[in-house]
């Protein structure tokens, strides 16, 4: 009986370790891929861990704002099988996404969320990484005149130094853009 039950409690202790082995860690602070995730997972590989970053968004006269110092850390979660990331920012207003790539659609899909205007149901924007390296995400957004358009939100200029960021109302045909939030990321 002895035997049996440190069987069972071996059992337990690598079936718990194997539901979490690729979780963030004291040893591992992002975690890592787990190996049955979608390859896609590895477009945001150079992310992975933090970046210092300059935030800026527009005034309501449509000037850009000064620039918020931020840090934007990014993590695999739910044991390697999708990405978190986080803004933590010097004006205190602090945001975060949840990232997991659907198989079948072969797209990302991004929802959002902050401390600024938390809200009971999560804005998602989807989408996929392009040829040239970018990775563009949209969400069906009118504009204030009630035009049809969309909120894109780009990832470009990706490399293991950092990145680049862009927030922008686009129309249905994508031939009229207005930024309204760009970052700058470094890694330190």
């Amino acid at each position: 009986m002895k035997k049996l039950t440190t069987f069972l409690f071996l059992g337990m202790v690598m079936l718990a370790t194997a539901q979490n082995e690729y979780e963030p860690s004291e040893t591992n602070p992002y975690g890592s891929k787990n190996p049955e995730a979608p390859e896609q997972l590895d477009d945001f590989k150079p992310f992975i861990g933090e970046c210092n970053c300059e935030s800026e968004s527009r005034n309501q006269d449509g000037t850009w704002a000064k620039a918020v110092k931020m840090t934007w850390k990014f993590k695999y979660i739910m044991n390697g099988m999708a990405i978190q990331d986080e803004t933590l920012k010097a004006d205190r207003k602090h945001s975060g996404s949840i990232r997991q790539f659907q198989k079948d659609s072969l797209k990302w899909y991004v929802h959002y969320y902050t401390s600024a205007t938390p809200t009971p149901k999560l804005s998602s924007w989807e989408g996929k990484k392009t040829d040239d390296g970018k990775i563009i995400l949209y969400k069906p957004q009118k504009a204030p005149n009630g035009m049809d358009g969309f909120s894109r939100l780009t990832f470009y200029n990706i490399s293991e130094k950092g990145y680049k960021w862009i927030g922008e109302w686009v129309d249905t045909s994508e031939k009229v853009a207005f930024p309204f939030w760009r970052i700058t990321c470094i890694k330190p």
